[in-house]
């Protein structure tokens, strides 16, 4: 299938034994595809075409999705059925494991934002207004999505906040007139949107209004590095901070300070490293219901495996190949 600015979807249902631990039991399931371009018209909309086999997804809820080099993986939490979804990234699986957002980028360097409905076979693109926007969280309710959207300010590009139901419409991208850069952003609760500028974390209510300003160095000091993609997510009913950062001295593999998956007592102020000492933990994901999934590494940082881990930093393998996690709740 070829056409201008082409993007090939293509998803796949297979069987595999592959070592997600724990929560998965194995199954044999069929093989779907899902093939699907994408190509820009004149008024610079995307218009996608896709077609699923006659295999129902119909009740077959997913608990996970993660990122396997050039694909992004769905997997259900009751087989070894898995979703897997070419020249895409950033996945993010729906709190019911019902949808998927995740992103395309098109041979001009655009990026968007798609949702697959993982039940009524559905994809549809979120308009927007943007050529570059990415990295879809979803609400803990599962009615909003809240992403990175680059807003052109003179000759730069300033990171915004975007919010949008997830019936595409109701669109508002926080702050969008001021230069304040707010990166990576991440759900504190239904109604509260945190994001940051790696010196403060600001917090946004779902209307776009600013509601608090704190510097990063009041919360944990000065020895944490926060870059860009790093998160910060709020878990034990509000009263731990979940986040990741540069921490430690500089490894020569990665030419800079590993990542680490840290806990905040907020009262406290106390910290608790999660991920173990060694490993470079780069990606982060926090449920509505305090269950932390990362990415990480171990030296010589060769291959990435997905863990999960309680609040307690109790942690265990999931996925023996994979990164950029995101889970469903229970």
């Amino acid at each position: 299938m070829k056409s201008l600015n082409l993007f090939c979807l293509k998803v796949f249902v297979k069987l595999r034994m592959t070592s997600i631990k724990s929560f998965l039991t194995r199954a044999i399931v069929p093989c779907v595809f899902i093939l699907s371009s994408c190509n820009s018209n004149n008024n610079g909309q995307t218009k996608s075409n896709a077609v699923l086999d006659t295999v129902s997804l119909s009740s077959k809820s997913f608990a996970l999705a993660y990122q396997d080099h050039d694909k992004i993986v769905a997997t259900s939490i009751d087989t070894m059925k898995q979703i897997s979804f070419g020249g895409a990234t950033n996945p993010a699986i729906s709190p019911d494991g019902n949808k998927l957002a995740y992103t395309v980028s098109d041979s001009a360097g655009k990026r968007s934002i798609w949702v697959a409905d993982l039940e009524n076979k559905s994809q549809l693109q979120i308009q927007a207004n943007s050529k570059n926007f990415h990295s879809a969280v979803w609400s803990p309710d599962g009615n909003y999505i809240a992403f990175s959207i680059g807003t052109d300010q003179g000759n730069k590009i300033v990171w915004k906040v975007g919010i949008i139901k997830t019936d595409n419409t109701g669109l508002l991208v926080i702050d969008s007139k001021s230069a304040l850069n707010a990166f990576s952003p991440t759900w504190k609760n239904k109604n509260e949107i945190v994001a940051h500028d790696m010196e403060n974390l600001y917090t946004f209510s779902i209307t776009g209004k600013l509601a608090e300003t704190t510097p990063l160095s009041s919360l944990f000091g000065k020895e944490y590095n926060i870059s860009s993609s790093n998160r910060f997510f709020y878990a034990n009913h509000g009263n731990t901070m979940i986040f990741n950062s540069g921490n430690g001295k500089p490894v020569e593999e990665l030419h800079g300070m590993a990542d680490g998956i840290f806990a905040l007592d907020l009262q406290t102020k106390n910290v608790t490293r999660i991920s173990p000492e060694g490993m470079h933990a780069p990606y982060l994901f926090v449920t509505a219901d305090d269950r932390i999934f990362y990415s990480g590494a171990e030296k010589p940082f060769k291959r990435s495996k997905i863990y999960f881990s309680d609040l307690n930093g109790n942690s265990k393998i999931v996925v023996e190949k994979g990164s950029n996690p995101s889970a469903t709740l229970k």
